[in-house]
């Protein structure tokens, strides 16, 4: 089943010009000021994040917006299966412009069937009385051995969202969690995690990637359990970051990647 859903906006940081409300720019990411995922399919136990950018929507003269959200998710048939009545929110778009950031975020239960899904936005410009939908569709995969919920955080706890650019000095940690994974006469796990960067040129940045066993501590009731990864950001470039687990008792693999830009502070 569907777990949790949130919503959130931030002020815009690119003025846009434009007297009626619009949609535009949706993409799904890791995270949630992530890189754009390179699809929508997802396993059970994922998260759903999709950005997009209201256009022409009002600003008062204290650069206040007033809004809302709904949200449903309807199956391949049709069928309503999750819905989120409109949420009034409110946000200041401190830079100036009628374009407002916003993001939606839905997990996805370990059990919820697999399949085709979509996701209708409906917001609601409170201060115009206007009102426009966007419509987005996912696939939900069936139960296995993956990598999930993706995100980059500039905190350890994993609640303070990175962007896909930072600047030389800056401390990236890398957060994602393995599902589907088996467990031996003991009941235990025995999964590898790694991490590999590489430079625009393809080529490791080190000889050897950063590594982490899991093969204790997880509660035997446990489906899932969270990874996390240090990365210090010492020198500028465009880089990729690449993540592989190995289950060792189901003999599977999984493998994501991500692009990340570091910059000089000037």
């Amino acid at each position: 089943m569907w777990t949790s859903v949130v919503f959130l906006a931030a002020s815009s940081l690119l003025p846009a010009q434009g007297s009626s409300l619009t949609l535009t720019n949706v993409r799904p990411t890791s995270g949630m000021l992530g890189t754009p995922r390179a699809d929508s399919k997802y396993l059970p136990g994922d998260s759903l994040f999709l950005a997009f950018d209201i256009d022409g929507i009002k600003i008062d003269d204290n650069g206040l917006a007033l809004y809302s959200i709904g949200m449903e998710v309807v199956n391949s048939q049709g069928k309503s299966v999750f819905k989120q009545e409109p949420k009034n929110l409110e946000a200041l778009n401190a830079l100036g412009g009628n374009r407002l950031p916003a993001h939606v975020h839905l997990d996805i239960g370990l059990e919820q069937p697999p399949g085709d899904y979509s996701i209708k936005l409906i917001v609601n410009d409170r201060a115009a009385k206007s009102t426009q939908s966007v419509t987005h569709k996912f696939t939900v995969l069936a139960k296995g051995f993956g990598l999930v919920r993706l995100a980059t955080t500039d905190d350890l706890e994993g609640q303070v969202p990175a962007t896909p650019l930072s600047v030389v000095g800056q401390l990236l940690y890398v957060q994602c969690g393995v599902v589907g994974f088996g467990r031996d006469a003991k009941k235990l796990p025995h999964v590898t995690v790694e991490m590999r960067v590489l430079d625009e040129k393809g080529k490791p940045t080190l000889a050897k990637p950063f590594t982490g066993v899991v093969n204790k501590d997880i509660p035997e009731k446990a489906t899932s359990f969270p990874v996390q990864f240090l990365l210090p950001l010492n020198r500028s470039g465009k880089f990729t970051i690449e993540m592989k687990a190995t289950d060792h008792i189901t003999k599977k693999t999984a493998e994501l990647s991500f692009p990340h830009t570091v910059v000089e502070p000037k």
